[in-house]
């Protein structure tokens, strides 16, 4: 019996002893493997994590990294996987103690597959992750999911849970720091981008034909194999680019064709890209505004053709005044001549001279405006600023003080009342009155494309800051002419009749023309906002034109009751405003689609394109007088043609962008396509019956 026991004793301590040698074991081993999980194997691939660090350190904060192996010619995703594949995705949201992390993307390469091209990794890939501990002091559990899909001839999705716990204590490397470095430096950002950089894009051509070109540079060692990937929005498309590199392969220029959905109805241009330059594991990244080459890269053009275009802006402004849009401005004008008749020559020089300075300030305002939203990625246009309610509001509002002060209704200039009523607008000193009266001259006079100013603003809209201030300069010294005449030769306008009791008729016709310059307004402001918010608006103006009627009533008083008015019609559109309203017309119209034309051209059609506006008077002149024609009416009923209204009152990115690859930024703009004429026939900005079926003459088949 002692033998047994004494056995038993014996062997009960030499069990201890080997569980405590297994477990002494086992929890080495743990610390040997605290840098990486155990692979997970799955068909075709095996995937782990590895760490850069041992422990978490004092800062709490390590890089990750997720491994893969794949067997040969299998691959997975990209961020953006291309025309096929979904990314590889990580969630960690069974962790413990895990404050932040983030997830990286090392440079990819391209695989091209019966025309598709995807995105992606073979043999092996690591994605790194930065992860942050809640409490450094504490170990972190690192448990998640990742979901990535393997593709060789056929796709295969994969879930698998991943886990890792990372103890905490002061950091020192891990035997697999060198794998996750490795891997860190191919992500853009993070060291890929050594020596690369993308210098600039631009669009270039249209529909069909839309190309986007980069160009990209490699300071530090020559391109080998340079690779260019394009992330844009959806329903756009880019394909593999054309690669041309210089002769010491230290540059390098990619031609991407671009591919619109048929569903896409959206435009290209002023959308955010990400470009992706690659070359081997090298790879930089830059996000680029979508802009046509009219930024940046246009061509520049020779002396001669920027002399013409001068002198095509100064014809332009000049006809500007001859404009139907800018009839109900010609009471300022011409009142400035009767105010000033039987006047010494020098005041009469000052005044035409401080008129004409306002329109010049107006043009210079104008190109200012234009620079700063190009700079800023916005697309521009002439007249486009009658598409927003407040402007409309405020000019209607200046109309109408106009009007108010033909009426004999107050003397002193509004604004200037506000300055201790230093600035009046007498009979005798109206040079502030002169320059203001030039500027909204000017302002009113935007909503029409005349003849020649369409091409001046063009060719200015689509070229650099020099080019814009010199073509809007000669534009407003164009529309100043008239005045500038006068200013150098008074004797001009000596042929004025004497001043009479004819002036007080006249000015009371001229104020009812700028009456209905107001109504016009506000009907351009009923198809944005609607009825009732248009009604208030005109409530509150006729209560302004009552307001500044009570002579009885001190001008301080006055102008504080307008000053309240304005503010109520500026918040109108903001809390009664309704659905906006769409341009309507005769069934012969279809809505406006411009991705349709090539294939309705391509079936026989003849396709007539007009981009019309309310604002827009020129538009207005043609529609009465030459598309509403019988003749016209009968060509746009034919079974062959298709017309299309493109509606500008309210913005639309796709109609600026359709206008701008025609080097058009105003309205109106109309054109026709057929058989005969695939890229089209554009129409002068005044329309007349036999151009228009001249037109349709030529796109029809021979």
């Amino acid at each position: 019996m002692v033998f047994y026991n004494t056995l038993k004793k014996n062997l009960v301590r030499v069990l201890i002893t080997c569980w405590m040698l297994c477990l002494g074991v086992l929890t080495s081993s743990a610390n040997v493997m605290a840098s990486t999980s155990p692979w997970i194997d799955t068909d075709f691939s095996r995937i782990r994590i590895v760490s850069g660090q041992e422990t978490l350190g004092e800062q709490g904060q390590v890089m990750l990294g997720l491994q893969f192996e794949l067997e040969e010619g299998w691959k997975t995703y990209w961020r953006t996987p291309g025309d096929a594949g979904f990314p590889v995705s990580l969630t960690l949201e069974g962790s413990e103690n895990l404050s932040s992390w983030e997830f990286f993307w090392p440079v990819p390469h391209r695989f091209t597959l019966f025309g598709l091209d995807t995105f992606g990794y073979s043999q092996e890939v690591v994605f790194p992750f930065r992860i942050k501990a809640q409490d450094p002091s504490k170990d972190v559990l690192i448990k998640g999911q990742v979901s990535y899909l393997l593709c060789q001839e056929i796709c295969i999705p994969f879930d698998v849970e991943v886990q890792m716990r990372l103890p905490a204590g002061e950091a020192f490397p891990s035997l697999e720091e060198s794998i996750v470095s490795q891997y860190v430096e191919q992500v853009p950002g993070l060291g890929a981008e050594v020596g690369l950089s993308i210098e600039n894009s631009f669009l270039r051509g249209e529909g069909d034909q839309l190309t986007l070109v980069a160009t990209g540079v490699s300071k530090s060692n020559p391109f080998i194999s340079p690779d260019i990937i394009v992330e844009g929005p959806p329903g756009f498309s880019f394909s593999s680019p054309k690669v041309k590199l210089s002769d010491n392969s230290t540059r390098v220029e990619f031609v991407i064709p671009v591919s619109v959905a048929k569903e896409n109805k959206g435009v290209l241009e002023g959308k955010l890209l990400t470009l992706s330059l690659i070359d081997g594991v090298r790879g930089a990244e830059s996000e680029k505004r979508a802009q046509f080459a009219s930024g940046i890269n246009s061509s520049i053009p020779t002396p001669v053709e920027f002399l013409t275009i001068l002198a095509i802006a100064l014809l332009g402004g000049f006809i500007l005044n001859l404009m139907p849009c800018v009839l109900p401005v010609l009471s300022l004008k011409l009142l400035s001549v009767i105010k000033h008749e039987g006047n010494d020559n020098t005041e009469l020089r000052r005044s035409f001279l401080f008129l004409s300075l306002g329109i010049l300030t107006s043009f210079w305002l104008l190109a200012g405006l234009a620079i700063g939203l190009k700079a800023a990625g916005v697309s521009v246009g002439w007249g486009i600023q009658f598409q927003q309610p407040l402007f409309l509001i405020a000019m209607g509002g200046i109309v109408t003080l106009f009007a108010a002060n033909l009426f004999g209704w107050f003397e002193v200039f509004a604004p200037a009342a506000l300055s201790d009523k230093a600035l009046t607008v007498s009979d005798r000193k109206g040079n502030s009155g002169d320059f203001l009266k030039g500027m909204f001259a000017t302002l009113l006079a935007t909503p029409c494309s005349a003849p020649f100013l369409g091409t001046a603003v063009g060719f200015a809209l689509a070229r650099g800051t020099l080019e814009i201030f010199g073509i809007f300069t000669l534009l407003g010294l164009g529309m100043s002419i008239p005045y500038l005449l006068v200013a150098i030769r008074p004797e001009f306008a000596r042929i004025l009749p004497k001043p009479g009791k004819w002036m007080v008729w006249l000015k009371t016709v001229l104020g009812l023309m700028l009456l209905g310059t107001t109504v016009w307004l506000l009907s351009v402001l009923f198809v944005q906002v609607g009825l009732v918010a248009t009604i208030v608006v005109g409530a509150l103006l006729a209560l302004g034109m009552a307001a500044l009627s009570l002579k009885s009533v001190a001008m301080i008083h006055r102008i504080i009751i307008i000053g309240v008015l304005a503010l109520f019609s500026m918040a109108v559109p903001y809390v009664l405003a309704t659905a906006p309203q769409q341009a309507t017309r005769s069934d012969l119209w279809q809505p406006f689609e411009p991705a349709q034309i090539s294939k309705l051209v391509g079936e026989g059609n003849i396709v007539f394109v007009d981009v019309t506006a309310d604002w827009c008077i020129t538009c207005q002149v043609n529609k009465k007088l030459v598309l509403e024609k019988d003749e016209i009416q009968s060509r746009l009923g034919q079974s062959d043609v298709i017309a299309m209204l493109g509606d500008w009152t309210l913005p639309s990115e796709e109609i600026t962008a359709y206008l701008k690859q025609y080097d058009r930024y105003g309205i109106p703009f109309n054109i026709v396509y057929g058989p005969n004429a695939p890229n089209g026939i554009v129409l002068s900005e005044l329309l007349s019956v036999s151009e228009v079926e001249k037109a349709f003459d030529r796109a029809a088949s021979k």
